[in-house]
């Protein structure tokens, strides 16, 4: 995957859905569009179709070298003239990873970053600023304020921000975000860089906003939904609790709710793999990029290694969604989780990264996919 290869002419793809037709015309890709996305069907009554990503680790398992192809080819787009500090905000919960991989290609060239991630689970210390995402599953979206004073210190300084999910449909949840955050004090920001793998805003951001904007992304396009009026809308799961739970997170916190410049490769340091291993790691909920470095460390050893995660998003089975397990958060929210497209036996050998304690990760999830459950301790 190269962000630098000659752009793919346009094609038009269509996906029929159980409450309507989902028309895609892609005007311009990087990459094959359909080895970056396929098609699902929402269990929202908001908004009936998904776009699902075969480059995430999110509701597709995928290989980590594969995510790391899509986490340089964002970077490179990213332009390099960025007057820093730059932050970075990556996306709960789907785009924790991505931000934090396509934070991490664009601080090799330069040491002037900061990493921060949107999140649904308090942490218990100061909330900067709130802003919503309205068609989503679970709408509201918290920024803590970093506690360490050179990061909050580095935040406050930042001159460029780089937003960054897995799509942009119609560019309104990074316009709700950048209005919360200039009303919050990040007031000296003069460059804004949207980062997505798939945009179908049309240009929606940089119409939008009071400063300089550039949307970068992978695949450029425009979709039409034609709802049918007499399909039955679904009954979605309560999945929208923004509260802390029952169970404790890990004290580390590190990784990017609190701000981060580097995140290390320390996660179950002993662990070995066999050459030719199926090996697949799951991370949980926003809990990914820890567990996705292990994943790439497992791969570099030579086993063949798959990375995915829970979510809390609920999707109907069909297209891209071939299998679903459902099981209690492992947060003591008395949420569903969901894991899409692993059955039983599909591994030799199954990881479960949790920044809970290990007997917060649902017992049937557990025994079903017969895992080991990693801590982050």
């Amino acid at each position: 995957m190269n962000s630098r290869q000659a752009l793919l002419p346009p094609t038009r793809l269509r996906a029929e859905l159980l409450r309507g037709c989902l028309d895609v015309t892609v005007q311009a890709s990087a990459v094959a569009p359909e080895a970056l996305f396929g098609f699902a069907e929402r269990r929202n009554p908001k908004r009936a179709f998904l776009f699902v990503s075969r480059v995430l680790g999110r509701h597709i398992p995928v290989r980590p070298s594969v995510m790391r192809e899509s986490f340089q080819a964002l970077a490179q787009r990213i332009p390099t003239d960025l007057p820093g500090p730059v932050l970075f905000i990556g996306m709960a919960e789907t785009a924790v990873g991505l931000g934090a991989g396509v934070h991490r290609e664009y601080s090799r060239e330069r040491d002037d970053t900061l990493y921060l991630v949107s999140t649904r689970h308090p942490t218990g210390t100061e909330v900067f600023a709130r802003f919503e995402e309205e068609h989503s599953h679970a709408s509201a979206h918290l920024i803590h304020l970093p506690t360490d004073p050179a990061l909050r210190e580095r935040m406050f300084a930042a001159r460029s921000l780089v937003l960054v999910d897995d799509e942009a449909s119609t560019g309104k949840t990074f316009i709700n975000l950048h209005r919360a955050l200039a009303e919050a004090g990040l007031t000296r920001i003069e460059r804004l860089v949207t980062c997505v793998l798939t945009d179908w805003s049309a240009g929606a951001v940089s119409r939008n906003m009071n400063v300089a904007t550039e949307q970068v992304s992978l695949l450029q396009g425009a979709y039409r939904f034609d709802e049918d009026p007499q399909a039955p809308l679904p009954d979605m799961p309560e999945v929208g609790t923004v509260a802390r739970g029952d169970w404790p997170v890990s004290a580390r916190n590190d990784w990017g709710r609190l701000g981060v410049r580097a995140v290390a490769d320390s996660l179950a340091p002993q662990l070995r793999v066999e050459p030719g291993e199926r090996v697949l790691v799951v991370g949980t909920s926003e809990f990914v990029w820890r567990p996705f470095l292990l994943a790439e460390r497992l791969e570099q050893q030579g086993a063949d290694v798959h990375f995915g995660s829970t979510s809390r998003s609920p999707i109907a089975l069909g297209h891209a969604i071939g299998h679903a397990l459902s099981f209690a958060d492992n947060y003591g929210l008395g949420i569903p989780n969901f894991l899409y497209n692993v059955r039983p036996g599909q591994f030799d050998r199954v990881l479960i990264c949790t920044e809970t304690p290990a007997r917060a990760v649902a017992p049937e999830l557990v025994e079903t996919l017969q895992a080991e459950v990693i801590c982050d301790e």
